[in-house]
C-alpha cells in the first residue's frame, strides 16, 4: 500500500504565490520615504497624490500632533513596559480616555493598541452563554473575527447575520430571537457606522428604533465615521442628528482620521469598561497603547473639537471629488463618506489600474479578494480635508486616462 504524502509548507505556500503572481494578483508593497500627507514622497515613483490613506483630516503630520507625540516620548520614555493592570497606567492614558468618552457624549473609555484589538475585547467579555449577537453581514472583519472567537469560548453563545444594512432582515431576525428559547440572556446588535470597502452607512435611528423595542444593545464600530461623519466630525450617530449616548457602546480607532497613529478604543457606560479593566484579555495580557500615541491622539482630539471647520472642507472636497469621477466615466457609489469606491469587478483589473493610476502620479489602490467577495474588486477612492483642488484634478485626470485605456 503507498500513500501520498501531503505537500510541505513550502511547497504550498509557494504555489499559493505563484498563482497569485501568474494572475495578476500579487499585493506589492509600496514604500513610502517621508510622512503622510495629500501628496507622499514614493520610492520608484517621487511624490504622488495620495488618495488611499485614511488620513481624513489631514492629522497625521499636523504639527500639533507631531509636537505632542515628540514630548510624550520626552515625557514618559519609548514604551509603557506593562499591561494596564499591573504598571502600564499612565495620566496620559486617563486624559486621553477621559477626552474620548466625553467627545462620545459616554460615561467611560478604554483605550487599546488597535480597534481591532478593542473588537477582539469586546464580546468574548461583555458577551454569555444566552446572549444573541446580531451581525452587519459586511461589517469589518475585526468585528467578525471577535464574535467568532467569543461563540468558541463562551459555549452557548448566539451568533446571526442580517442582510447589509437591510431593516427589515433586522427586524426579522429580532423577532426570531423573542420567539427562541436559546436566547435567555441579551441580545447586541453591531454595526460599522461607515462600512469601509462600500462607504456607506448604517441607517442609526432606525436600527436605536429596533432596539430599543426588542431590548438589544446597539454597537456601533465608528472608524471610518470618526472626524468625517456629523457637523464638527463626532461621527454617524452625528450625522444622524443623534447624540453619542444613544449608541450603547462605540468603537474605534486612533489610526486614522484622529492622528493618523495606532490604537483603538471602546466607549460606553461605566459598567461595560470596568469589565474590558478586569476581564478583557487583550488588556490583560498585551501592553498598554504607548504613551506618545496617547499624547499625539488626545492632541487630534482637541483641534478637532476646536476646528470643525476641517470636517467642513473635507465634506468640500468629498463632494468635488465624486462630481469629478462622475465626468470620467466610471460609477463612484453615492454617499456622503469620504469612501468613494469605484467597481470594476476583476481582481487583476483593479491591481493594474491601480499601477497604472501610479504611474501617472496618483496613489489609489486596488482592492479584490479576500477583502472584498469575489467579483466586487474595486479603486477604492479616499478623501481628506488636506486635499487641494490640484489633487483632486490629478485624480480625475487619472481616472480620464484609465478610462480610455482600460475602458468600462
Amino acid at each position: 500500500m503507498t500513500t501520498t504524502s501531503a505537500p510541505s509548507f513550502a511547497s504550498r505556500s509557494q504555489e499559493i504565490l505563484s498563482t497569485l503572481e501568474r494572475t495578476g494578483q500579487l499585493k506589492r508593497l509600496q514604500m513610502i520615504e517621508g510622512p503622510m500627507d495629500a501628496t507622499v514622497q514614493m520610492r520608484g515613483y517621487g511624490q504622488v497624490a495620495c488618495f488611499c490613506s485614511n488620513n481624513y483630516l489631514g492629522l497625521a503630520n499636523h504639527p500639533e500632533v507631531t509636537e505632542a507625540a515628540i514630548e510624550g516620548i520626552r515625557r514618559y520614555g519609548g514604551g509603557t513596559a506593562s499591561v494596564r493592570f499591573i504598571c502600564g497606567t499612565f495620566d496620559c492614558h486617563e486624559r486621553l480616555e477621559r477626552t474620548i468618552a466625553t467627545f462620545n457624549g459616554h460615561e467611560a473609555a478604554y483605550t487599546f493598541t488597535s480597534c481591532w484589538n478593542a473588537n477582539e475585547a469586546l464580546f468574548p467579555t461583555l458577551c454569555e452563554p444566552g446572549d444573541l449577537i446580531l451581525s452587519d453581514e459586511l461589517n469589518h472583519a475585526s468585528i467578525i473575527d471577535g464574535i467568532r472567537l467569543a461563540v468558541s469560548i463562551k459555549k452557548g453563545l448566539l451568533r446571526a447575520v442580517y442582510r447589509h444594512n437591510d431593516i427589515a432582515s433586522l427586524q426579522k431576525k429580532l423577532e426570531e430571537a423573542r420567539a427562541n428559547p436559546e436566547v435567555t440572556g441579551q441580545v447586541w446588535v453591531v454595526t460599522d457606522g461607515v462600512f469601509s470597502m462600500e462607504g456607506d452607512i448604517a441607517d442609526l435611528p432606525k436600527m436605536r428604533e429596533l432596539c430599543t423595542r426588542f431590548g438589544a444593545l446597539l454597537v456601533v464600530d465608528d472608524s471610518h465615521g470618526t472626524g468625517v461623519m456629523g457637523k464638527t466630525g463626532r461621527g454617524t450617530h452625528e450625522h444622524w442628528g443623534m447624540p453619542g449616548s444613544a449608541i450603547d457602546c462605540i468603537t474605534g480607532t486612533l489610526g486614522k482620521a484622529l492622528g493618523g497613529a495606532a490604537g483603538g478604543y471602546v466607549s460606553g457606560t461605566r459598567a461595560m469598561i470596568d469589565l474590558l479593566v478586569q476581564r478583557g484579555r487583550p488588556t490583560l495580557f498585551s501592553n498598554a497603547l504607548p504613551c506618545t500615541v496617547a499624547e499625539s491622539a488626545n492632541r487630534a482630539i482637541e483641534i478637532l473639537m476646536r476646528e470643525p471647520q476641517r470636517v467642513e472642507k473635507l465634506r468640500r472636497n468629498v463632494a468635488a471629488a465624486r462630481a469629478g469621477i462622475r465626468t470620467t466615466g466610471f460609477e463612484v457609489l453615492d454617499s456622503p463618506t469620504a469612501i468613494c469606491p469605484i467597481i470594476v469587478h476583476d481582481t487583476a483589473k483593479a491591481i493594474a489600474m491601480s499601477k497604472r493610476l501610479l504611474e501617472l502620479g496618483v496613489f489609489v489602490i486596488g482592492f479584490g479578494f479576500p477583502v472584498v467577495a469575489e467579483g466586487h474588486a474595486r479603486l477604492r477612492v479616499q478623501i481628506s480635508a488636506a486635499h487641494e483642488s490640484s489633487h483632486i484634478d490629478a485624480l480625475v485626470n487619472g481616472l480620464k486616462t484609465l478610462r480610455a485605456e482600460f475602458g468600462a
